[in-house]
């Protein structure tokens, strides 16, 4: 289709709304790309609160996350895709499973980037074809803030833990954007319907909200275990439990869910070997038993020595004897990084008898000053 003049009037969004429906995404709305937002001084006081942690990649991109015209001047439209990611159940209930491994929900199928980037890739072919337009698809690689976004675009509303709530699919969804450089009708924006809930910024165990709609990433267990890359500091690592990538608390905990229904999308689910890990067998993997059991999975991204750094962690809140033979298992791994997780775990595993024995015995070997601290911190 020829492209339309610059001064054509907006396009309607019925046709790219059943477009992005026919490619399989769950839910689309459209927003002006271009009309000033307050994301941008809300990402600013982020940073400079210092409570994106070491995630320089925020900062050091900061100029053009802060209006989507920044990263394409170009741009007139958003058209915000979303896919949901439901689970079958509950993940809050695998939590009294303390031997298990519990992985966040949207790491347990295929990579939702790779998921997701094919069907915006498809769709972005189609609206080119349709439409003459030239466009850009982002999904969570790039500095767009898509969360303000869908909220402009009527998707949901940004909730008090700061992820985007629809009243169709709860706290579960994924985002994907198409910038276009042709205005299209935009959707309105959903009103907050949180009211006086606050059940998301009660249950996190590591109290990380500092308000509502108010997160210090330092704090979040999803930020300790997959953005962290040096030891967990001590007054988070109780907190964390068996969850050894990610935490689905704030989400799942979320009243908005009782209308998501299981998503549809097969990759997105739940691998049944992922289901039921165990930290005593994971423990045990090497680099190539860890990268076969994640391959096609975000868990990958962070290798293995956080991996098991994150193991570790959870083999000291099981409290079972197959969990300290692991954490002994561990404590002589090569990873600094993996043995002060190890020697904390073995600190809440045993008497202060044996473990101060154990210190005595194995302390003069060490030469790394943060796993030697560890070893100064009986039970």
């Amino acid at each position: 289709m020829t492209k339309p003049p610059p001064n054509s009037p907006p396009l309607h969004g019925l046709g790219i709304k059943a477009l992005a429906f026919a490619h399989g995404f769950d839910a689309c709305g459209i927003c002006d790309a271009s009309a000033p937002w307050q994301a941008g001084l809300r990402l600013r006081a982020f940073i400079e609160a210092g409570h994106h942690g070491t995630m320089n990649w925020i900062s050091e991109t900061s100029h053009r996350r802060s209006h989507p015209t920044h990263m394409w001047e170009r741009a007139k439209s958003a058209i915000m895709l979303a896919q949901n990611y439901s689970p079958a159940h509950n993940p809050l209930d695998d939590l009294a499973h303390k031997d298990r491994a519990i992985i966040s929900v949207y790491a347990g199928g295929d990579d939702y980037h790779d998921v997701i980037k094919k069907k915006l890739k498809a769709l972005a072919g189609a609206l080119h074809q349709q439409y003459g337009a030239q466009v850009k698809v982002f999904v969570d690689t790039a500095p767009l803030m898509e969360k303000p976004l869908a909220a402009l675009a009527g998707l949901g509303w940004q909730g008090k833990h700061t992820n985007l709530v629809s009243t169709q699919f709860g706290s579960w969804l994924f985002l994907g954007c198409i910038l276009m450089d042709q205005a299209v009708l935009p959707d309105a924006p959903n009103p907050d319907h949180c009211g006086s809930c606050s059940a998301c910024l009660d249950i996190c165990p590591t109290k990380a909200f500092l308000a509502p709609y108010q997160l210090d990433a330092r704090r979040c267990i999803s930020y300790l275990t997959i953005e962290h890359k040096g030891p967990i500091p001590r007054e988070f690592r109780a907190a964390i439990g068996n969850r050894i990538y990610g935490c689905d608390d704030c989400l799942a905990v979320c009243p908005w869910n009782k209308f998501a229904q299981t998503a549809q999308e097969a990759k997105l689910h739940t691998r049944s070997e992922l289901g039921t890990l165990k930290l005593v067998e994971l423990a045990e993997l090497d680099d190539a038993d860890f990268r076969a059991l994640f391959v096609k999975n975000p868990v990958k991204r962070i290798g293995l020595e956080r991996f098991l750094r994150n193991v570790a962690i959870g083999l000291g809140n099981s409290a079972t004897k197959a969990s300290m033979k692991a954490a002994l298992h561990l404590s002589e791994h090569k990873s600094p990084l993996v043995r002060g997780a190890a020697i904390w775990a073995l600190s809440q595993l045993m008497s202060h008898q044996d473990f101060s024995s154990l210190a005595q015995a194995s302390m003069h070997r060490e030469t790394d000053p943060d796993v030697i601290a560890e070893w100064g911190h009986p039970p």
